[in-house]
């Protein structure tokens, strides 16, 4: 288990936030993406913020750093 400092662990938070956040609003821009190759793009890139906030997750848990539920 790593030291994490308090302001890395807010850092931490404030990251997984914004992962969380960003996802929200590209699932929702989904729907209005009409273009085929724009869409795929668009697709590509939820499916990539899902895998980064999986590995914050995952961070998280191993360095037991907050409950998962805490930080969502």
């Amino acid at each position: 288990m790593r030291k994490i400092s308090d302001s890395e662990i807010l850092a931490l938070t404030r990251l997984l936030q914004m992962e969380t956040n960003g996802l929200s609003l590209a699932n929702v821009s989904l729907n209005m993406i009409g273009e085929e190759e724009l869409r795929k793009h668009a697709e590509t890139s939820i499916s990539s913020t899902q895998s980064r906030i999986k590995e914050l997750q995952q961070f998280i848990r191993e360095n037991n750093i907050l409950s998962i539920q805490e930080v969502q």
